[in-house]
């Protein structure tokens, strides 16, 4: 994802992070409004995973660009996580001799293996998802920065857009014997938090940046020291931080769901967002949680955040269903696959169409994360089908007859979810 007008995260260096927040305590480096990890929490997984199958997932999925020894230490018999970089502390995994003496794990969540074989247009009975229409939109899209306008036409929001796609996506799930929720219904925040909450934070972040006396405000998108304000870093912290947490925290403890459809657009740069550059490209991949660097490695929260996702094998669910869903979206919006130009995502799987990469969302997420980021949002083509609405049936829409943006992203991610499941469940 390309994107000059979504807020960069540039101050949020390892050193500029390297801060107190929630209830860590002082010996911990904890990422901003992050929790202080629950260590024990990870007994649980003692001789569920080989050496092997450990080892894979690392390399392959999680750590693609090496594992940092001064983190993670693997030997024939165990793995050591650091706990506490000052005190020398160490986490002790120890692995199963082989895959036949491997104990359970306890999860949350189902895996589609599990189910039995479910009747045509039943293919979901059991299945417990949560939609998670992505960014809020509304009133706080040109915060956001998810939000451009052409002339006098009607502006382009994406968690507008997101919105309509969810609620166009949980019925046809419903009728197919899911159960669904989703984590907002309204375009508004889920946290009770707004950016003035987040002075104190904000304040320490610019600190140890360099930045002693920030200005309280920036003056318009173009301000080059914008980033050096107050009001950039506590609006930054409230909808990229403390919103996702805050998703997070309904995912793991009230829904426990089995799987988490996050709902995104993408774009690539747009200059000004009020005569804003529409270019020829368009696009579709999918993200899975992984590729993590050894600078995001360093925090504690994190690097636990990391391991008990590993442990959990996520990636062994989410992987092969998020291929069948690029798959299936592809047929159905003609997309061709996005390339990364950048050093923090991996190309995995076989379509060409899935990256993993390490988001906020598919990190805290406690289950498999199905992280759809289709279409570019400041496309030509995607503008018009965009201005078009949401309507049944065929239209003529700038030339091309087309069905509406919004149905066709829909039936793409359920032809996907239909037919994973259809082929896993026993």
């Amino acid at each position: 994802m390309i994107r000059l007008l979504l807020r960069n995260a540039s101050l949020l260096t390892t050193a500029a992070l390297a801060l107190v927040a929630g209830d860590a305590c002082a010996a911990e480096n904890i990422s901003p409004v992050g929790k202080s990890p629950d260590w024990a929490v990870l007994e649980r997984f003692q001789e569920t995973m080989t050496h092997d199958e450990f080892t894979s997932a690392l390399e392959n999925v999680y750590c693609t660009r090496g594992v940092p020894a001064e983190f993670i230490q693997v030997d024939a018999s165990e793995a050591r996580v650091l706990l506490d970089k000052d005190e020398q502390r160490w986490f002790t995994l120890r692995f199963s001799p082989n895959e036949h003496s491997s104990k359970a794990a306890r999860r949350s969540w189902k895996r589609a293996a599990s189910l039995r074989r479910a009747p045509k247009g039943r293919e979901l009975a059991g299945v417990k998802i949560a939609i998670d229409p992505g960014h809020i939109g509304g009133t706080w899209a040109q915060m956001e920065e998810r939000w451009f306008q052409v002339g006098d036409s009607k502006p382009i929001q994406e968690g507008d857009m997101t919105l309509v796609v969810a609620q166009l996506v949980a019925p046809k799930l419903r009728k197919l014997g899911a159960t669904v929720s989703l984590l907002r219904e309204k375009l508004a925040p889920v946290t009770r938090k707004r950016p003035d909450d987040f002075k104190d934070v904000s304040k320490e972040i610019l600190r140890r940046a360099g930045v002693v006396q920030p200005r309280e405000d920036f003056a318009g998108s173009a301000d080059p020291e914008k980033e050096n304000t107050m009001r950039w870093q506590n609006e930054l912290l409230f909808y990229r931080n403390s919103e996702i947490r805050q998703r997070a925290e309904i995912v793991n403890t009230q829904l426990k769901p089995d799987l988490v459809l996050c709902l995104h657009f993408n774009a690539e740069a747009w200059d000004d967002p009020r005569n804003p550059r529409l270019i020829e490209r368009n696009h579709l991949h999918l993200l899975v949680n992984g590729s993590y660097l050894p600078p995001e490695l360093e925090f504690d929260d994190v690097r636990f955040e990391m391991i008990r996702r590993l442990l959990s094998r996520t990636s062994e669910e989410e992987l092969p269903l998020s291929e069948i869903c690029a798959e299936a979206m592809a047929r159905r919006t003609q997309l061709p696959p996005y390339e990364y130009t950048t050093d923090n995502v991996t190309k995995l799987g076989r379509t060409g169409y899935v990256y993993a990469r390490n988001l906020l969302a598919t990190r805290l997420y406690q289950c498999p994360v199905v992280y759809f980021e289709p279409y570019v949002m400041n496309s030509d083509e995607f503008f018009w089908r965009a201005q078009a609405g949401d309507y049944e049936g065929i239209r003529n829409v700038n030339g091309t007859d087309r069905p509406s943006l919004f149905r066709e992203y829909a039936q793409g991610v359920v032809d996907g979810l239909v037919e994973y499941y259809r082929a896993a469940r026993k």
